[in-house]
């Protein structure tokens, strides 16, 4: 699959170093680590990421989406990265509760700023179907007012070829650019509006990570 890359440059392309400590190291013990310091078992089955490749050497996740299982094939966990573009991330730990496959609700503090205009003081609510025949996210973000912001991604599971690569690079040959275009632009039609913006404060640490305490809910 000339098309996809590993670690390596191609038309589309997932390197280590794009999520997880950014450092080019493997991402599963940096996973295990995690769930241990959740006080789950470090020795879990498959890791599956739902996160966009590079495309054309270029990409950016606003939230890439781990899910642990167990070597029985039970959910174990969540991991939410979130990513802001100041080239800092967090990563949200948080267990599921019974190893349900099911729809999954999930909600934990915010940790880090994102947006110049939206402050610290919110709650992320996160109602995902975990990947299978198809996967969805749907996160809304609250604050003692109710919901200001929701966003949704929906995905239906293809086998990797090297048709679908060339049929997906045809169809969204931009993807990732998009993404940080649109980024810029929404941002730029609030500030028009008047929106009071938020200066951003450096992290002490650009890689850093929570565990939710939220009990984990499902349907």
């Amino acid at each position: 699959l000339l098309a996809f890359g590993y670690n390596r440059r191609a038309p589309m392309a997932f390197f280590d170093i794009d999520h997880g400590p950014a450092d080019g190291t493997s991402l599963r013990p940096w996973v295990e680590k995690h769930l241990r310091n959740a006080g789950l078992s470090g020795d879990c089955g498959a890791i599956r990421l739902l996160c966009y490749p590079r495309v054309w050497g270029y990409v950016f996740n606003p939230l890439s989406v781990y899910f642990c299982y167990d070597h029985s094939n039970h959910l174990r966990a969540i991991l939410y990265e979130v990513c802001n573009t100041y080239n800092e991330r967090h990563t949200y730990v948080i267990p599921v509760d019974d190893g349900g496959n099911n729809f999954i609700r999930q909600k934990v503090e915010k940790s880090m700023y994102v947006s110049p205009f939206i402050g610290m003081d919110s709650t992320y609510h996160f109602s995902v179907a975990p990947p299978n025949s198809r996967v969805s996210v749907v996160i809304r973000q609250e604050d003692v007012d109710g919901i200001f912001l929701a966003a949704s991604f929906k995905g239906d599971h293809i086998d990797i070829s090297g048709r679908a690569l060339f049929m997906t690079l045809m169809r969204f040959p931009l993807l990732t650019f998009k993404v940080t275009a649109g980024i810029h632009w929404e941002a730029l039609l609030l500030w028009i509006k008047g929106l009071r913006f938020i200066g951003h404060t450096p992290a002490d640490n650009p890689v850093e990570s929570s565990i939710g305490q939220q009990k984990p809910k499902r349907r």
